[in-house]
C-alpha cells in the first residue's frame, strides 16, 4: 500500500507544494510547528531515511538545500534547521523548519492551526523565493 506521501506526491492526496524535480517532492507540512514548515520526500518510496541509496540521499539534500534557502529568504526566521525523525510515516523525509530558537524545533510543542488561505500564502512566498 501507498504510503500518505506517495499518494500527496501522486496527486490523490492534495498538498501545498513548494517545488518538485524528477526525484522529490516538497511541500508544507500541515501540521507545522511553524509557519513555512516544509516536507522533503523522495519520490522513490523507501521507509527509512538511512535505507536510501547514496545518490538518492545526497540527491534529496541538495534539493532540500534549495527549498531551505527559499523558506529562509521567505520566512521570518534566522535558520531552517533540519530534522529526520522518519516515525511517523513510512516513506523517508526531512522536515525544515524556520527557526529563531532551538525550541522551535522542539515537536513536543503545540503545532499551529492555520487556515488554507495562511497555507497557500505562505507556499506562494516560499515558491516565489525559489532561485
Amino acid at each position: 500500500m501507498a504510503s500518505i506521501f506517495t499518494r500527496i506526491i501522486s496527486g490523490e492526496i492534495p498538498s501545498y507544494k513548494i517545488a518538485e524535480d524528477d526525484h522529490y517532492y516538497a511541500f508544507l507540512d500541515i501540521n507545522p510547528l511553524k509557519k513555512g514548515h516544509t516536507l522533503v520526500v523522495p519520490k522513490q518510496e523507501t521507509d527509512y531515511f538511512f535505507d536510501l541509496d547514496d545518490q538518492t540521499l545526497s540527491g534529496m539534500m541538495v534539493f532540500a538545500k534549495k527549498v531551505a534557502r527559499a523558506i529562509d529568504r521567505a520566512m521570518d526566521c534566522k535558520r531552517v534547521g533540519v530534522v529526520v525523525l522518519g516515525m511517523e510515516v513510512p516513506h523517508a523525509h526531512v522536515h525544515l523548519i524556520p527557526l529563531n530558537k532551538e525550541t522551535d524545533a522542539s515537536f513536543t510543542q503545540p503545532k499551529l492551526k492555520l487556515s488554507e488561505e495562511q497555507f497557500q500564502e505562505i507556499a506562494q512566498s516560499i515558491r516565489n523565493a525559489m532561485e
